[in-house]
């Protein structure tokens, strides 16, 4: 389980998160949704503890997770994939995901071209010149060469034509589904990302005010008064 207690999250003088508390529980799929600068990313980078200025109690699995310390954080199993194709862009896709995956290579490559098949066709096509739902799946893929039992998702669709959204968030429900992988997804493509999680936890001004079930939030009329 993944807990946040108490987080007050600060940008020098701009404070982001007030007094922030969640549980997310193992094998789940949660989307967080909110207007921008709602603190959606700033909440995902106190989970991995990528941010200095933080207070509170952040903790996974029983393990309190130190601030400023998300290189060593991930050890314990968090997965992060930043807003954009944070990849190698000078890099193959092979050397991508044999860097990201040191620890576990050999098999956690076959799983990750089990599951995007098109990246095991061009394990050697430089990064730079996929197209930008290619980078994102190896984004994905480099997440997941880490074997991670929690995966944090920072707009993973952001800039994408509409079929590969659908594809980017069956992939991540799959991996979910057949790795039990708890998922937490930031996005502002709302409608499908809540028909692609369990639960769905919106923010405004640093502070939750919904938290509940998808379905609960999608058959909302007043739904979009909420962003």
């Amino acid at each position: 389980m993944l807990q946040l207690h108490g987080i007050n999250a600060h940008y020098g003088k701009l404070h982001v998160l007030h007094d922030f508390s969640l549980s997310i529980r193992d094998g789940e799929r949660v989307g967080i949704f909110g207007h921008n600068g709602a603190g959606k990313t700033t909440l995902l980078r106190a989970c991995v503890g990528d941010l200095d200025e933080c207070q509170g109690r952040v903790s996974y699995r029983g393990q309190d997770l130190a601030p400023g310390e998300a290189h060593r954080n991930v050890v314990h199993g968090m997965g992060f994939v930043p807003q954009g194709h944070n990849v190698f862009r000078d890099l193959s896709v092979a050397e991508n995901l044999e860097i990201a995956g040191l620890r576990n290579a050999q098999q956690a490559l076959g799983e990750v071209y089990a599951l995007f098949p098109l990246l095991q066709e061009r394990t050697q096509q430089i990064a730079s010149s996929l197209s930008g739902g290619q980078q994102q799946m190896l984004a994905l893929g480099m997440a997941l060469m880490t074997r991670p039992s929690i995966l944090l998702l920072d707009e993973p669709t952001i800039g994408l034509a509409p079929v590969i959204v659908r594809d980017v968030l069956r992939s991540v429900t799959q991996i979910n589904r057949t790795k039990g992988t708890t998922l937490v997804i930031v996005e502002q493509n709302v409608q499908a990302t809540l028909e692609n999680v369990d639960r769905a936890v919106v923010i405004k001004s640093g502070r939750i005010i919904f938290d509940g079930a998808s379905s609960e939030l999608l058959a909302q009329e007043s739904l979009w008064e909420l962003f």
